[in-house]
């Protein structure tokens, strides 16, 4: 009999939290399991890919006054009514549904404007009569908290409902403690399953020596306009450039890139062999979220990172310096970022690397295959509690 996997995923900005949770389910369907996401935010081209059924809830992203404040997807605040529905539309999926497995991404640690609808989920989960195993699934590298208050709630939440906690990453990386003050408090819920990444697909399109990139693009004025700037500026003027704003950049910004680009600069808001354009590059230059960290890795693309720190983040800071620490990332703080200081870094870079694409492509030091063993993990924890029932 198919296992089935009900995975709750919520995009709210960005696409970071969704397109991790679509390779992990990709990596579940490889293994054999039937997958349903459940998707709260806007539909985005190209996700969550092949062989995965997706529920859409009612949309829901950030309001444009402050994170917490949820917007329907014209923009317009939602009222308690909405989100009522939503709730109740994501009840009856589970009853209609019946997982085996249920993995809800991100929360507790993040997604408390989703506590209106998630904890009656995880009360149902918990008194369903056919016992579905619960997984929590969160990155490696968490936004730090530092009031004891609100960690202790997401220990005990996590005590209260959950069976097991994927963290993806490598403890040789990165462990959740580093992070997460009272991590040794669930010590027996964790267990890391590598970084998700995804193999390097076939390049489809045109070659380039840099690639910038910032994500889905919501935050990437910075990087971008000091990008186009240094180029200029650096050894590598004459090389082929390609920017990728992401589907959230500002129409504004996008059209300063188009009317300020040289004629070896070529702007584009995707590429579906994002990965393939990596491991052929010579440089990349982007933030340094979790999914784009990744694809650098398995890409082996020498990089420079400017991690985002507006608004007191703490998690790409927190990355990028262990990434420079072990040789694997030059770095540039967002108060630091000039475009003189990238050209210097670009230097730096273009000087020890030969040219053509990375010698070191698809090889890395650390274990990037999180979306197979998160596949496994589920697999030997189900078989577990069926024998315990």
């Amino acid at each position: 009999m198919t296992t089935r996997v009900l995975f709750y995923v919520q995009h709210l900005l960005g696409i970071g939290h969704l397109a991790r949770a679509s390779l992990i389910c990709g990596g579940l369907v490889k293994q054999g399991f039937e997958v349903k996401m459940v998707m709260g935010g806007a539909p985005v081209d190209g996700f969550p890919g092949p062989g995965i059924d997706v529920s859409y809830l009612p949309v829901l992203k950030a309001g444009c006054m402050a994170f917490n404040d949820l917007a329907d997807e014209t923009g317009k605040q939602v009222d308690q009514d909405y989100l009522e529905d939503r709730r109740d539309r994501l009840l009856a999926l589970f009853d209609e549904y019946r997982p085996d497995i249920l993995v809800i991404e991100a929360f507790p640690f993040g997604r408390r404007q989703m506590r209106f609808e998630l904890i009656p989920l995880l009360d149902k989960a918990r008194e369903a009569d056919w016992s579905p195993l619960i997984a929590g699934s969160v990155r490696d590298i968490v936004q730090q908290k530092t009031k004891l208050k609100r960690l202790q709630e997401t220990v005990d939440t996590l005590k209260k409902y959950y069976d097991l906690l994927m963290v993806h990453g490598d403890p040789q990386f990165a462990t959740l403690d580093e992070t997460f003050g009272l991590a040794s408090e669930i010590e027996h819920m964790i267990i890391y399953t590598g970084i998700v990444s995804a193999d390097i697909p076939p390049l489809t399109g045109p070659q380039y020596d840099v690639v910038v990139s910032a994500g889905g693009g919501a935050a990437g004025e910075l990087i971008m306009m000091n990008a186009l700037q240094a180029r200029a500026l650096s050894r590598l003027a004459d090389a082929k450039w390609c920017f990728i704003t992401g589907p959230n950049l500002s129409e504004n910004i996008k059209n300063k890139l188009a009317v300020e680009k040289a004629e070896n600069v070529t702007i584009e808001t995707h590429r579906t062999d994002f990965r393939a354009l990596l491991a052929h590059a010579n440089l990349s230059i982007s933030q340094a979220g979790y999914n784009t960290t990744a694809d650098i890795l398995r890409a082996g693309c020498p990089c420079i990172l400017v991690p985002f720190s507006s608004g007191g983040e703490t998690e790409q800071t927190h990355r990028a310096t262990a990434l420079n620490k072990r040789g694997l990332a030059k770095t540039i703080a967002e108060e630091g970022l000039t475009p003189t200081r990238l050209a210097e870094v670009i230097n730096q870079i273009a000087d020890a690397a030969p040219t053509g694409a990375s010698s070191d492509s698809g090889s890395s030091p650390l274990a990037l295959d999180g979306a197979e063993k998160s596949a496994k993990v589920l697999s030997q924890a189900l078989k577990r509690k069926k024998l315990n029932l």
